[in-house]
């Protein structure tokens, strides 16, 4: 009988949480749906009006760089992140690909329209743009059909369907925080991402350590940005740890890893090298360097990377003035011990 209580009871309990949940997963949808069609109607409209100004003045390239860069700078003051000069252009590309606005579907998200542009042929963008409404592609989908060249596989095959079974068996699951996370809306809200919420806290208690503890070797090292966002198209990248060194007059990024350090890490710290040096990096600075710390026991490593052919003069400063891997090994592991021990209390 007891038994028989404690079944029902937890029956009920499931069932209540599951209408719960279907009631928030709903309003949530609803609130990020309604954001983002305003939004994407505000970008039409931004494109809209910076094409009329274009007609209406000078159409050199020159005049309409110059136009791009000022608005940037104005728009970025006053409403933050999402208005530099690519996104701009992004938006005037939209409207001139959709110059009626009735042509727009508000089932697309900013993200899913930003990969339709790089579609040139415009059959294909039409044909990519109502599938994806029709299925239901996130832009994480709607991107791997676009990439896989869906469309042209389809038109040059004469049995269609291997092909699109093949296409639906790839596709990842959405899940439905999917739905929900979107760069491009929490910057439209002038809301705030906080990327360092998805790490453990472990490898984040030991970013904070290993900033303070740069800070406090005193050799040159500037403090610029945690969790440094790099945005690449329609990708988000970042960086654990930013400082400038002011001795070395470079940019250091430091990449901490729980665990080996990987091919895949060299490789990505690689990546991240290139794209802050074409995004930040000033024409007076020296080439970036990049750090990757593992936690791991007795296995901390530390690689330095220059690129660009850097000077054996600035090779040789760079030695001796950035911390030895000892330092920072001896370092990591002090830190990890004592912030392992602090949870487990």
């Amino acid at each position: 009988m007891k038994h028989e209580l404690e079944r029902k009871t937890e029956e009920t309990m499931q069932n209540l949480y599951a209408g719960i949940r279907d009631i928030l997963l709903t309003a949530r949808n609803k609130v990020y749906r309604a954001a983002n069609s305003e939004m994407v109607q505000a970008y039409w409209n931004i494109g809209r009006l910076i094409v009329e100004h274009e007609q209406n003045g000078n159409t050199r390239a020159e005049y309409g760089k110059q136009l791009l860069q000022q608005l940037s700078e104005r728009l970025s003051a006053e409403f933050g992140k999402g208005f530099d000069e690519r996104n701009l252009r992004n938006m005037r590309a939209f409207y001139l690909a959709f110059p009626i606005w009735n042509a727009v579907r508000s089932e697309l998200t900013w993200t899913h329209y930003r990969l339709l542009l790089k579609v040139e042929n415009e059959a294909a963008r039409t044909w990519y743009m109502n599938e994806a409404i029709a299925s239901a592609w996130s832009s994480r989908q709607l991107d791997r059909q676009i990439s896989t060249l869906y469309y042209e596989r389809l038109l040059a095959s004469r049995d269609k369907a291997p092909v699109k079974q093949e296409a639906e068996e790839k596709m990842a699951p959405l899940k439905a925080e999917d739905f929900i996370k979107n760069p491009y809306v929490l910057e439209f809200l002038d809301l705030k991402d906080y990327p360092a919420l998805r790490e453990t806290e472990l490898e984040q208690a030991l970013i904070d350590k290993i900033r303070d503890f740069l800070l406090e070797l005193g050799r040159g090292f500037c403090f610029v940005a945690r969790q440094k966002l790099m945005r690449y198209d329609d990708e988000d990248f970042y960086i654990d740890l930013v400082f400038y060194h002011s001795i070395l007059k470079c940019h250091v990024l430091i990449d901490l890893k729980i665990g080996k350090l990987s091919h895949a890490d060299v490789g990505q710290m690689d990546s991240y090298i290139r794209m802050f040096d074409d995004l930040y990096k000033n024409d007076d600075d020296n080439p970036t360097i990049g750090l990757i710390l593992c936690s791991q026991t007795n296995e901390a490593v530390v690689k330095y990377s220059v690129l660009n052919d850097a000077k054996q003069m600035f090779a040789t400063k760079y030695i001796l003035t950035l911390p030895s891997e000892k330092e920072l090994q001896a370092q990591i592991e002090k830190e990890r011990k004592i912030i392992e021990n602090s949870f487990k209390e």
